[in-house]
């Protein structure tokens, strides 16, 4: 056996041992002792010598034993350095107090919450809020800025298959978490590793007095702060609608019923195999509605109940999909940036004419990688609008500077089906965006329309915008690295993008911008405006004709993600013309530019 080999066994036993003194009493001990009797080094290797290394989207990954899995060890540990870095920043905070902690119906979440409230309580946190059931992800932020806590914690992994858990963290603003606090929140979990004295005793959430159950409270205000953001008393078309929605087997169905009843609705149809939470999601391959098959049941509930629109939230529902029957009878299921060119026209549309009057004080927001129909919107009705980086997170804490400075947050959206409408919640919100979609669609049944013809409207007002998205999975970091890399040195020259999509007409390339490495030929000094980060590949490439194609890595997910669109000032009637020209791009692209069977990537799943 050479030296090599026993330092890793060295290192290797040194962490058994010590997971196993972590993990005393627990579940995942047991699995770490199995795994060592079956001399199963290899996977021991994988689980114990790397670990879920936390984020600005927090911790997400699948349940298990060992570092690199979530658990009830995991949890601790996260905790307890989120507590004790909370701890040492609160002096920055003044005035602010307590915790927020919130859980989804996935396997282990509610242990989860609680073990982390016990982490808190132990470091002496005076106000720690657990929900005693299950909610929105949405009642977290808002609960944190209504509480005027230091941090909110979620314990969800959204729409990820059913092995996956994660632990989603707000700042003390309502918004989730940006750089340095992720880089910052992980040393401090480093230095907090071995559970504290009585770490496992979830009786104190029970038994301490500084635990609360905020449920009761924050329902009465969201729903409160609901009714007031979607008063249009002119809106008399429910009479003509009848809507289908599902909660996808999540939490939604109680809450979006309760939505409904406060906008005085009833004509509302659930999907019943999809109502109740099932941590199992039984009826979907993936409980995210942006994936194909995952609104059949919705659909099947729809066309028996005679409903010609759906709603469908995710499991934890901060998302919301839209579909509606066309009146060929075919169900159009509407892409997210359709549905935030609907929602961004319509709360433009009925914005306070106070506010209105003075546009230069109103803004919205959309992340690089989503339709440009906020910023077309814009230059029309001469409010202000803002790009950010991918995710909520940057959205959010962009919406809050400008807030601070007196301006009013109309909306912000990104195409993976978020919104965020007004300033109720700082984060996207699948419950209130779809009040605001059963307005729009109560507006436009009662006007002899359907919610399409809006969107139609939208587009010969501002532009047409058509969008081509999806994504490769890839469990290759190397492969994917290796694409990007030859993208950054194209036909080996180095430091040289494409300037050429190929093809028999090859489409110009006339600027590229790199988030990774912080390039932008379209600045005059060749720097990217927006934030880079080394650790995430983006590139985008603007083409002579309008085209915007981004190529990505997903944050939380092994995909590489693109995202495409051309918008086109031209009538109706060459709409068509334009979704061909980005359909033939996109084709080349994949094949000329990502390459997907030379590199092992796997297409979507059908």
């Amino acid at each position: 056996m050479s030296a090599g080999i026993k330092e890793v066994n060295k290192k290797l036993n040194a962490k058994i041992e010590e997971y196993l003194e972590y993990a005393e009493g627990l579940n995942t001990a047991s699995d770490i002792k199995v795994l060592v009797q079956e001399k199963k080094y290899d996977v021991l290797e994988k689980v114990l010598m790397n670990r879920l290394t936390f984020g600005t989207a927090g911790l997400r990954g699948p349940m298990g034993p060992g570092y690199a899995a979530m658990n009830d060890l995991v949890i601790i540990q996260t905790s307890q350095g989120l507590a004790a870095y909370v701890e040492e920043a609160i002096h920055e905070m003044e005035g602010k107090k307590g915790v927020v902690i919130g859980y989804d119906n996935r396997y282990d979440s509610q242990r989860f919450a609680q073990l982390a409230a016990v982490s808190f309580l132990l470091k002496g946190f005076k106000e720690v809020y657990i929900f005693s059931s299950i909610t929105p992800t949405p009642f977290v932020p808002f609960a944190v800025r209504t509480f005027k806590c230091l941090v909110g914690v979620m314990i969800t992994a959204s729409h990820n298959p059913k092995d996956d858990n994660g632990y989603k963290v707000y700042w003390s603003n309502g918004a989730q978490i940006l750089p340095p606090h992720d880089k910052n929140i992980q040393e401090s979990i480093l230095r907090n590793l071995k559970p504290w004295p009585n770490a496992l005793d979830t009786s104190l959430v029970f038994s301490s007095p500084h635990a609360y159950d905020p449920l009761s409270d924050i329902e009465h205000r969201y729903y409160h702060c609901l009714t007031e953001d979607c008063s249009l008393n002119e809106i008399s078309g429910f009479d003509s609608l009848k809507i289908t929605f599902t909660a996808m087997h999540g939490v939604s169905h109680a809450y979006m019923k309760k939505a409904f009843q406060k906008l005085h609705f009833e004509n509302f149809v659930p999907v019943k195999e999809q109502m109740y939470p099932d941590p199992d999601f039984p009826t979907v391959k993936f409980p995210n509605p942006e994936e194909q098959n995952c609104l059949d049941l919705s659909i099947a509930t729809a066309d028996s109940s005679g409903s010609r629109l759906i709603l469908a939230n995710d499991p934890d529902a901060d998302r919301l999909a839209v579909a509606e029957k066309l009146p060929n009878g075919k169900w159009h299921v509407y892409s997210g940036n359709e549905v935030g060119a609907l929602l961004g026209s319509w709360l433009w549309k009925t914005l306070d004419p106070e506010l209105k009057k003075k546009p230069n004080m109103c803004f919205m927001v959309s992340s690089a990688v989503s339709s440009k129909i906020l910023r077309s919107i814009s230059e029309v009705e001469k409010f202000v609008f803002y790009e950010t980086l991918t995710g909520f997170k940057w959205m959010a804490n962009k919406a809050l500077d400008c807030m601070s400075n007196g301006k009013e947050l109309v909306f912000a959206f990104e195409e993976a089906i978020g919104y965020m409408c007004k300033s109720t919640v700082l984060d996207k919100d699948g419950i209130l965006a779809a009040m605001h979609m059963t307005q729009m669609a109560a507006f436009a049944y009662s006007e002899g329309k359907i919610i399409y013809d809006l969107l139609k409207e939208t587009y010969l007002k501002y532009g047409y915008h058509v969008s081509c998205n999806s994504y490769f999975i890839c469990n290759d970091p190397a492969a994917i690295k290796s694409m990007f890399h030859r993208l950054r040195n194209f036909n080996g020259v180095s430091n040289e993008y494409p300037k050429f999509l190929d093809g028999q007409s090859p489409f110009p390339v006339v600027g590229v911008r790199d988030l990774t490495t912080g390039f932008d030929s379209l600045q005059p000094n060749k720097k990217a405006i927006l934030p880079c980060s080394s650790s995430t590949q983006m590139i985008t490439f603007y083409f002579e004709n309008g085209c915007e194609a981004t190529i990505r890595t997903s944050g939380t997910e092994p995909k590489v993600k693109y995202y495409t669109e051309i918008v086109a000032k031209v009538p109706e009637e060459e709409w068509e013309n334009v979704k061909n020209v980005l359909h033939k791009m996109v084709d080349l692209m994949i094949t000329h530019w990502m390459q997907p069977e030379k590199n092992g990537f796997l297409p979507r799943p059908t």
